[in-house]
């Protein structure tokens, strides 16, 4: 009699499914993000004492190796005339560097709307083979300088120009696997939040607020560029032509889970699935999941069935949404500057960066609660930056001087 009321009920069974696999869906973006920042984490923290460069303009923090109390702090913030000139000139750079990206994205939307999409690929390939020849090929310099790996001068060329051109096919072909394009798209996330370090301290924190309040607007204004560019492919059914990490769900297979739920009317295996018996259940459903047309994520409800499959899913750049695929997106932007704030965090010390991982790591879990909740693409930025930088002042102000005076007074929990 269980039997038979269990396998009756098929509602209660895929509710069951869905909430057994969401942790796994949540970890498939979480954990590309997480190694991007630790990756950055252990940049700065292997190259920050021997890059001569990165030392300079971060030498603020890495002279600030003893316990920072209240005052030094107001010092730090406060203290002189040439910190507020450092605040002014932070200010402006952030609202430039704005102001560009703002330029350069409605330059996007233009050239989308025009379908100049073949050369908007090339530009991005371009700017990719950049990122990673370029800027890999020196922080790789540093690196072989750092650890002092014996390498020759020609086969560290044929290495760097081998690996920069397979990864602008990996990240543009749809013929390479997934893993090699998401592990590209992590790399260049990398090496581009490596170079932000290097930026002096109050233009990093300017900037990460800044680009925090243009991601805001960008997404979410009828006129923001990044919800015209989303528009404009939802009404072409077209992909932009943009660096987006995609955490795919992975089709059913026997004797597994099922971590992506599809859905069918046709009414015929409805009335053969509520007339067999509990033997032929398993057949009936592998049936249903093989004719099944409409693919939703366990995030988000099904849309109902239109003409357009992709009617009622998102495409984004620097947002988080859904693909028509059901897999869940994340703008590579959203990835540089989660590294970059941790990055700057780790020019402090290692509790400073586990507080502000702890607080990004939740940012974007509210911000996904909110993708579920609305069911478009959202900024990624604004919540888990503001928490981060929050917990890093509240990690610098009040917990440190906790520590460290219990450490001081030999005081342990």
């Amino acid at each position: 009699m269980d039997d038979r009321s269990t396998d009756s009920d098929p509602v209660t069974a895929g509710e069951s499914s869905i909430l057994d696999t969401l942790g796994e869906d949540v970890i498939r973006i979480v954990s590309p993000v997480s190694l991007c920042m630790l990756l950055v984490v252990l940049l700065v923290s292997s190259l920050s004492s021997t890059n001569d460069l990165s030392s300079s303009i971060s030498s603020l923090f890495l002279s600030s190796t003893t316990p920072t109390s209240f005052s030094s702090l107001n010092l730090l913030l406060l203290g002189s005339d040439s910190t507020w000139e450092e605040i002014k000139s932070a200010l402006i750079t952030a609202l430039s560097f704005v102001v560009v990206v703002t330029l350069l994205t409605f330059l996007l939307v233009l050239l989308f709307y025009f379908r100049c999409t073949s050369f908007l690929r090339i530009y991005m390939g371009i700017s990719s083979l950049f990122v990673l020849s370029f800027l890999g090929g020196f922080i790789s310099l540093l690196l072989i300088s750092h650890f002092k790996i014996p390498i020759d001068p020609l086969t560290f060329a044929i290495l760097l120009f081998n690996l920069s051109v397979v990864g602008v096919f990996a990240v543009f072909m749809s013929k390479f696997p997934i893993s090699m394009n998401q592990g590209y798209l992590v790399a260049i996330g990398v090496l581009t939040a490596y170079w932000f370090t290097m930026l002096p301290e109050w233009t990093t924190w300017a900037l990460l607020i800044a680009m925090s309040l243009y991601d805001l607007a960008a997404v979410l204004l009828p006129v923001g560029p990044l919800r015209l560019l989303v528009e404009l492919a939802m009404s072409r059914n077209e992909e932009i032509p943009a660096l987006v990490y995609e955490a795919r769900p992975v089709d059913p297979q026997l004797g597994d889970r099922v971590r992506v739920w599809r859905e069918t009317t046709d009414v015929s295996i409805e009335a053969t699935e509520n007339s067999t018996n509990s033997a032929n259940v398993q057949t009936v459903q592998e049936t249903r999941l093989a004719v099944s047309e409409e693919i939703t994520a366990p995030l988000i409800e099904a849309f109902p069935q239109t003409g357009d499959r992709h009617l009622g899913t998102e495409e984004e750049e620097d947002g988080i949404g859904l693909g028509s695929s059901g897999a869940i997106k994340l703008g590579l932007g959203d990835f540089i500057f989660y590294s970059v704030l941790v990055g700057r965090a780790a020019m402090y010390d290692y509790m400073t960066v586990y507080a502000c991982y702890l607080a990004i790591m939740a940012g974007l879990g509210v911000t996904l609660l909110l993708l579920a909740v609305y069911r478009k693409a959202l900024p990624a930025l604004p919540v888990s930056i503001m928490l981060g930088v929050v917990f890093y002042l509240l990690t610098r102000v009040l917990l440190e001087v906790f520590v460290v005076q219990c450490s001081s007074n030999l005081l342990m929990f």
